[in-house]
């Protein structure tokens, strides 16, 4: 029972780690979250939360965060400036901006006797009840994310899926009349302007012109502009017997809405491991192979899938293909959607 009083470490508090730490309060172990921000904040991050059970919110003790989220059911895709293919998600998908949802996990943490520190860095390294829950590992890469929302912004479907020649962007609605445009794109060095500006040179560089005017028609909130390069997606690379999770374990690429989903699955996965470490009935090592055994065999199909298919929206063959597959109806969105959910 001693052991129980020894709090764990949780390194990032963003949903990966912050999720954790309610669910760990939730089973009588101590937490504490080291965040290297403040909150309330904005994230790159597609605010599209799609392929997540019910289940694994409840067992996290989340769920409440998520009662007046918006709902979304209908997709539509479009290739350059044409409509391609429209469908409806098999279940429901949830809308709400990371600016709110951290900040309800924080509140929730601290509600159950977690601690969260605010402005603290804490190194990578792999001790003993210390959890990496700090996003992803930086590399060299050749995309940047740009993210920013839209107000009076009119929609042709609860999610819209935009594909250019130089990346793609999603558009979802939040809270408050919002939509989120949270893109994926090839760094281009000649691209130019501040905030939403630079997301919309993007988009015209992209052949994304259509899209381009309806958001240069709408009120950008240029306080929730952010942007984010040196993106590894796949499985990253941390130090051996580094305890994991989130995007510090594995990114999925943007296009699935499927990121967030992970970051609470990873979590939930790490409740038993950590919850036996903390109780005495396993060693550090063990929770550290056991949360890695989890995460392989609960993420592997999606990744592979999901690379591929990164691979050929990547690729103007594969564009092309998706082009003619959606304009002939016979995109098979249902099983492609399966592919990047489990």
């Amino acid at each position: 029972m001693a052991r129980l009083k020894v709090p764990l470490t949780i390194v990032g508090g963003g949903l990966a780690g912050l999720s954790l730490a309610t669910g760990l309060r939730n089973r009588g172990v101590a937490v504490s979250v080291h965040e290297a921000g403040h909150y309330p904040r904005h994230r790159v991050c597609g605010e599209f939360i799609s392929g997540v059970e019910r289940s694994t919110l409840e067992t996290l003790g989340i769920a409440e965060a998520f009662e007046d989220a918006r709902l979304h059911r209908s997709v539509v895709w479009f290739h350059g400036d044409q409509r391609i293919h429209e469908n409806l998600l098999p279940s429901p998908a949830y809308g709400i901006s990371r600016h709110r949802l951290d900040l309800r996990l924080v509140q929730l943490v601290e509600r159950l006797g977690g601690e969260v520190l605010q402005g603290v860095r804490q190194p990578r390294e792999a001790n003993e009840g210390k959890v990496w829950a700090a996003g992803r590992i930086a590399g060299e890469s050749p995309w940047i994310g740009l993210k920013a929302h839209f107000l009076d912004l009119p929609m042709l479907a609860d999610l819209e899926m935009h594909v250019g020649a130089n990346g793609y962007v999603g558009l979802a609605g939040v809270e408050d009349g919002r939509v989120n445009v949270c893109g994926l794109f090839r760094l281009d060095r000649e691209r130019s302007g501040k905030g939403s500006a630079l997301q919309l040179d993007y988009l015209r560089a992209g052949g994304l012109g259509a899209l381009a005017d309806r958001l240069s028609r709408a009120m950008p909130d240029e306080a929730s502009f952010k942007g984010v390069s040196a993106l590894q997606l796949g499985w990253q690379e941390p130090e051996p017997g580094l305890f994991s999770i989130g995007d510090a374990a594995a990114m999925i690429p943007p296009f699935t809405g499927n990121g967030m989903s992970m970051a609470f699955q990873s979590a939930e996965s790490a409740l038993d491991p950590l919850t036996a470490w903390s109780a005495g009935d396993c060693s550090w090592p063990e929770a550290v192979s056991s949360l890695q055994t989890s995460l392989r065999q609960r993420f592997s199909r999606r990744l592979g899938a999901a690379n591929l298919l990164q691979g050929l929206l990547g690729h103007p063959l594969g564009r092309g293909l998706m082009n003619g597959l959606g304009r002939s109806g016979l995109l098979p969105f249902r099983s492609l959607l399966s592919l990047v959910r489990q």
